[in-house]
Order: structure tokens, then sequence, then C-alpha cells
């Protein structure tokens, strides 16, 4: 008798089976990590979003600071010089004060003495002709020490003005240099808070600034090789030199050579050309005509305010090179470099000269 033959179910079905599983629960988790990641990117460029709103805030704002710190140190030089100035003439004042006192000191002493006239007036005394001399000589004396004493007063009294003008002259050095230590520890402090609110954003996008600053000074080249500004002009002067400054670093408050902030590396390049600027965009502004934007010229001085409608709000500074291109120093981290000049807080221009 034939044994049955028991046929057992292939199991091969199972086995593939079971491998559709694995792939459908590996592509499920490769769309599950795609689809975490991708909210986590998202989220990521939300929050770089908004860290680098802060990051320009933060920049106009140490940027306005400083420019506010480079005005009061003008400030401060002009109160310093109009102080050295009263003093001076306070000082010959006073000296003129000394010399009339003297004058009435020696009439003083004269006045306890007898009068002591020339001989050839005592020789006439018995005559009535030497009465009148005599007399005409006493009248005359009289009226010179009575000069003299106007003399003294006239002299205390510029003396007095003078002393109230140097008070004011040094109160007003004073103010100015405190207002310079305020204004100087108030840009500190914004350039500290944008160091501090931008040192996350530099720890994880190092590489990623490392690769955008050679990128920026590569393009910046390719701009200032782009840009053979012609011209013998004071303007054209100082353009060309400005843009030999490309690729330096910025630094607050810095006027070369190595290191420049905004109002410092015009105020160089114009000073190069042999034309003195104050460092500070608030002259700047006032240092020549004002040029419509459709006339730039290299050399121009291009302004950017909070409102630009309003001078007083001017926080940068940058010089026109052509092609509607500048040369400027942007900010903290950033390296002097050639961009547009076309921007939302554009206040207008100056030719300085």
């Amino acid at each position: 008798m034939r044994k049955a033959v028991t046929h057992r179910a292939d199991p091969r079905p199972y086995v593939h089976k079971t491998q559709q599983g694995h792939r459908s629960k590996g592509m499920s988790g490769a769309r599950q990590r795609v689809r975490h990641r991708s909210h986590a990117l998202a989220r990521a460029k939300r929050r770089l979003h908004t860290a680098l709103g802060r990051l320009e805030h933060l920049n106009n704002r140490a940027e306005r600071l400083i420019e506010a710190y480079n005005g009061e140190t003008v400030k401060l030089a002009a109160a310093r010089t109009r102080a050295a100035q009263t003093a001076a003439l306070l000082r010959e004042a006073e000296r003129q004060v000394g010399l009339a006192r003297q004058a009435v000191t020696l009439f003083a002493l004269d006045s306890v003495q007898p009068l002591a006239l020339p001989p050839e007036v005592e020789a006439l005394t018995g005559t009535p002709e030497s009465a009148l001399q005599r007399a005409s000589l006493v009248e005359h004396l009289g009226a010179t020490q009575a000069a003299t004493l106007k003399r003294l007063e006239d002299a205390e009294q510029v003396a007095a003005i003078l002393r109230t003008a140097a008070a004011q002259a040094f109160a007003d050095q004073e103010a100015a240099a405190a207002r310079a230590r305020v204004a100087k520890i108030q840009a500190q402090r914004a350039v500290a808070r944008q160091v501090r609110q931008t040192r996350h954003l530099r720890r994880h996008k190092e590489h990623v600034a490392r690769k955008l600053a050679a990128a920026l000074s590569y393009v910046a080249g390719l701009r200032r090789r782009s840009l053979p500004v012609t011209g013998s002009g004071l303007g054209a002067q100082a353009a060309r030199w400005a843009l030999t400054q490309v690729g330096k670093p910025y630094v607050w408050a810095a006027a070369g050579p190595a290191s420049y902030d905004c109002s410092g590396l015009t105020m160089r390049a114009w000073g190069e050309a042999g034309v003195p600027l104050d460092h500070w965009t608030g002259t700047q502004w006032t240092s020549g005509p004002h040029v419509p934007v459709d006339s730039l010229r290299p050399g121009d001085l291009v302004f950017f305010a909070y409102h630009p409608d309003d001078p007083s709000t001017i926080h940068h500074v940058g010089m026109y090179v052509g092609k509607g291109l500048m040369v400027h120093a942007p900010q903290t981290g950033d390296v002097v470099r050639v961009s547009s000049i076309h921007r939302g807080d554009l206040a207008g221009a100056t030719r300085p000269g």
C-alpha cells in the first residue's frame, strides 16, 4: 500500500509577503524621516528668518549709535577748540587788567606826594603866566588819570565777560565729553548685543559664513575689476582709492588703514583725494551740494536712513562707483565690498568738494 504523500504548503509566498512587509515598513519609515526632516528644516528656516530680521535691526541700531558717537567726537573737538580760544582771550584780558591796575596804583602813589613839575615850569612860579601853565598841567594830569581809571574799568568789564564765556565754553566742553562717553558706551553695548545675538548663528553657520565671505570677496573683486573708474576729478580719485580697500573688515569707529566703518571709509577716501571730511555721516551729508540719484558720479556719497525723507535718521553712507553700485563698509562681521545703491532706505546723495 502506497504511503500517502502529504503535500506541505510552499513557504515561499509567506517569505515573499514578509519581505514585502519589511520593504513597506522601511519605505514608510523613510517617508516619515523625510517628513520629520522637512519639518525640522522648515522650523530652522523660520528661526533663521526671525534671527536675520533681529540681526538686521541690531545692525541698524548699532550703526546709528556708532554714527552718534562719531558725531559727538566731532562736536567735542569743536568744543575743545572754542574753550582753548576763549581761555587765550581771557588770559590776554587779565593781562590788560593787570597793566591798568599798575597805572592806577602809580597815580595813587603820586596823589599822596607833592606834585613834581618840570624845572622850566617851576622857574615860572612868580608870574601870572606860570600860574596858568601850572593849572593847565594839573588839568592834563587829571584827565590822564581819569583815562587810566576808565581803561581799568573797561578792561575789568571785558575780563568779566570773558570769564563767563570761558566758564560756559568749559561747561560745553565737559558736556560734550560726557555725551561722547555716553555715546561710546551705548555704541559698545549695541555692538556687544549684536555680537551676542549673532554668536549662535555663527556657531551653526560658520562654514556657510566662510563660503559666503569668500563668495562676497570674489564677487566684489569681479565687480571691482568690472568698474574701471575713469577721469581725473577728485571724486574719481576718491572712488578708485576706495575700491582698493575692498575685502578689509568692518570695525566700528575705524578709519583705516586695516579696517573701517562706513563714514570712516568715505572720510579716508576723500582725504586721499585732498578733501577733508569729518568722521560722521551728520556732517558728510552737508559736505557739498545734494545731487539727484540719476545724476550720480563716481565719488558721490550716498546716504541711507530709517526714514528716507528725514536726514536726521541717516545711519549709513557709501561711495558711488558707477553702474548703480557703491563701495561701502556694511556692518560688524562683514567686509568692505561693492553693492547696489538701490535700497528702500536710500535717502539721497552729496558731492563733497
